[in-house]
């Protein structure tokens, strides 16, 4: 995305402008000739769908807010007007709404796969916070468009979440009647949960643009986990890597699909086609599905303060990932007990969002706390990881793994020749 380009062009319109404005060659360089590691698997395509579903966010987000109401009167019936008398009106609302379980769904594979190949390592530290400060703002771009149909499960997630702030001490209350507007979850909350959700998605956008810029500077990781050494490493982003994306694209766009026209609710909470009502609490208030996990953590702490710490510390202990791991490979093809960790870490993942969803009683307290732990100690355990782990041997290039079959000697040769064959 930098440098001297060889853009060519004989068209004098295309000449005119790039010699004002050279967007053209910006977009050679970043979409066509820029060289991409030729083994990427199908795994690399999540970064190009959530690129695509942040633009169907964007667009579904602006035509909703032409006919939402931002009122707390008004909030719930507009939403239903949208429903059933806007044209195509039901179909932008469930794109907008399964859209946001898409794209969050599309991040969490983007994450673990970058956590899987070391993707986070140097000299790509910063390319891995701003895709980290990326996931907390659509957390909360995602957090305040659930609040806006003004359904029972909308107001009463918006009223226990905001009230976690009030455990802050000094400031805790003062940043709860900031985000209130007054004394309670009422008109001046919604209008500020819409303004903010209007204006943050191209906050996210700005930032995708900043991790795209990044990206170029050091190139792509890869399934390797090794640096490219020349040309021979490489091939030109299109056709080859174009199509690869189009083709998940195709398999991404039927099953969103099948969710938004035979099971668009199946996501969603039934209390929230209720109305908004303060005087009637749901029997078991549930935040969306991508939040659970972290819902789970905070509840696993019987005090307030410190669960809302360790709420917030599960997701900034991973901007301090490329340091906890010490080890200089990469990649978990070679790294034999990081690799039997990680998936032991996402399993903890997963069983910490099933225990979200569930009642805070029983056996479920106790689990969720067990599952809190072991999250944690993930983490923690990576430094003492790096100093004894003995890892696989590494291919001398990414050419020669790949004319080797993909293997390159890893000790799970059979897997990554599968997998390259993606």
């Amino acid at each position: 995305m930098s440098g001297h380009s060889n853009f060519q062009s004989n068209n004098a319109v295309v000449k005119w402008i790039e010699y004002r404005l050279p967007i053209f060659s910006f977009v050679n360089e970043a979409l066509v000739v820029y060289p991409t590691p030729k083994n990427l698997n199908y795994w690399w395509n999540m970064g190009s769908l959530a690129g695509v579903m942040l633009v169907v966010q964007i667009i579904t987000g602006v035509v909703l807010g032409m006919h939402y109401t931002p009122h707390a009167d008004l909030a719930f019936d507009s939403t239903e007007h949208i429903m059933r008398d806007v044209n195509y009106g039901w179909l932008l609302r469930y794109m907008h709404a399964n859209g946001g379980s898409m794209f969050f769904a599309v991040v969490y594979i983007h994450i673990f796969r970058g956590m899987y190949y070391g993707s986070y390592k140097a000299p790509r530290e910063l390319l891995w916070w701003l895709g980290i400060i990326i996931f907390i703002l659509m957390m909360a771009t995602a957090f305040m468009g659930y609040v806006l149909p003004w359904g029972q499960m909308s107001f009463w997630g918006a009223t226990v979440i905001t009230s976690l702030f009030s455990a802050v001490p000094i400031v805790g209350e003062a940043i709860v009647a900031w985000l209130w507007g007054g004394f309670g979850v009422d008109q001046p909350t919604l209008n500020r949960f819409f303004s903010l959700h209007y204006l943050l998605p191209f906050v996210i956008f700005a930032v995708v643009f900043l991790h795209l810029w990044a990206l170029h500077v050091h190139k792509s990781n890869n399934p390797l986990g090794i640096d490219i050494k020349g040309p021979q490493d490489t091939i030109p982003f299109h056709p080859y890597y174009t199509v690869k994306d189009l083709y998940g694209m195709g398999i991404f766009g039927i099953i969103f699909a099948w969710l938004l026209f035979f099971a668009p609710n199946l996501l969603g909470e039934a209390d929230n086609y209720i109305p908004a009502d303060p005087l009637v609490t749901p029997t078991h208030i549930v935040p969306e599905w991508y939040f659970l996990p972290f819902y789970a953590i905070l509840r696993a702490v019987p005090d307030k303060l410190f669960g809302v710490i360790a709420m917030f510390a599960s997701l900034f202990i991973l901007f301090v990932l490329p340091w906890l791991d010490t080890s200089k490979v990469r990649s978990a093809r070679f790294r034999p007990v990081y690799r039997m960790l990680f998936w032991a870490f996402f399993i903890d993942c997963l069983v910490l969002g099933y225990i979200g969803g569930q009642p805070a009683e029983g056996i479920f307290i106790v689990i969720g706390r067990l599952a809190t732990a072991l999250y944690f100690l993930f983490f923690l355990s990576l430094p003492f990881i790096g100093w004894f782990e003995r890892p696989g041997k590494l291919p001398e290039s990414i050419a020669t793994s790949v004319l080797e079959g993909g293997g390159g000697g890893t000790p799970d040769g059979a897997a990554a020749k599968a997998e390259d064959r993606g």
